[in-house]
């Protein structure tokens, strides 16, 4: 077991020098997607006690970056460098979800449909920094030099690293969309850890779902699996595509119309199917967490009383709810999204209300 808090006496190399990093706190804020994360950590990001992560484990999915098996420092660097295969394919082919960052960037290193993008580069870095590509060199440099140990020690000095880089700010706040499915094995590795369960109402969350590219493609994944007759869409392989219908097989290869994922009729109550089920078994793995360690955060309640919820969130933290911080936050929190769903016909609103009902109970027995 490698159960070490991130705290007080944890000591890291950085620009070759050895940087002490004080009480500096972890927390996860965990969502299904599509709840306001985004937004959330666009607002995080403004803290100046705050080093703000995005996406981290979106950008690397990998069960071994959350598990026990020691890695060396080369080992976990490949984790953290290798491009994802899916990331790079939706770039390259033009279906990019709007929180991929890199390819935005009028100069860079890397590209989707040559080298590859690393996988921290796409989400992670950019949000930190207008030069991920010089970040990316830096931390190179320094992962790889790291002993073999626990991933978890390793995220601990990678936290502590860029923290020194960044001005040493006494918390650190990860936020990853999707993430609340991946809650018991963030606690398991990081005992120490705090939880912000961020959510949203099921049918609005289901409903931006339906126009996410990366939430679309779900179920058509699934889709694709039942035609072949696999458990799961992970066992899906380009092999595969000879089993498919001209409208899906495409999509197993490394060139392919994004239409074919925009335009395909998808009801919206499979979205809402979709929302239940993930807010259903997050929402049990969150109820492992110690109560002291875990708080809810409503995305209506926060664009409705801004500045009530981001205290509380500071507070939760551990920072201080900074007057200026504050302020510069509200223009973040778009309060236009809510109650979307309402807006949409009674044929297509009523079945996706009774889709999304059974993780709404589960939220308000819950929360």
């Amino acid at each position: 077991m490698c159960h070490r808090p991130l705290g007080k006496c944890l000591v890291v190399r950085a620009n070759r020098r050895k940087v002490r990093v004080v009480n500096q706190n972890l927390t996860f804020v965990v969502g299904t997607g599509r709840c306001g994360s985004t937004a959330l950590s666009r607002v995080i990001n403004l803290h100046p006690d705050v080093l703000s992560i995005n996406e981290l484990f979106a950008s690397i999915p990998d069960s071994e970056v959350l598990a026990e098996a020691p890695l060396s420092g080369p080992e976990f660097w490949g984790y953290l460098s290798r491009p994802h295969a899916l990331t790079n394919n939706l770039i390259k082919n033009g279906a990019i979800p709007p929180e991929f960052l890199y390819h935005r960037l009028p100069k860079r290193r890397f590209d989707a449909r040559t080298t590859g993008i690393p996988a921290i580069s796409v989400m992670v870095l950019p949000h930190l920094t207008d030069d991920p590509d010089a970040l990316f060199d830096e931390l190179e440099s320094e992962v790889t030099s790291w002993p073999t140990r626990c991933p978890a020690d390793h995220w601990r000095a990678f936290f502590a690293t860029l923290g020194a880089r960044f001005g040493n700010p006494g918390a650190v706040v990860e936020r990853t969309g999707l993430s609340i499915g991946r809650v018991a094995e963030m606690h398991r590795a990081f005992p120490e850890a705090r939880f912000v369960h961020l959510y949203r109402e099921g049918p609005d969350c289901a409903f931006s779902m339906s126009r996410h590219v990366s939430f679309r493609m779900l179920p058509l994944a699934k889709e694709m699996a039942d035609h072949c007759g696999l458990e799961s869409p992970y066992q899906l392989t380009p092999e595969h595509a000879a089993q498919l219908p001209p409208d899906l097989a495409p999509l197993l290869g490394d060139e392919w119309d994004p239409a074919l994922v925009w335009d395909r009729p998808i009801p919206l109550a499979v979205f809402g199917g979709l929302w239940s089920g993930v807010m259903i078994d997050g929402l049990e793995q969150l109820a492992t967490v110690p109560a002291s360690q875990r708080t809810s955060m409503s995305y209506d309640t926060l664009v409705e009383e801004p500045e009530k919820e981001l205290i509380r969130l500071a507070e939760f933290i551990g920072v201080e709810p900074l007057p200026t911080w504050l302020d510069a936050s509200v223009a973040h929190l778009d309060g236009g999204r809510r109650g979307a769903a309402r807006t949409l016909p009674e044929a297509e609103l009523a079945p996706l209300i009774e889709a999304c009902g059974p993780g709404m109970q589960a939220l308000a027995t819950h929360s």
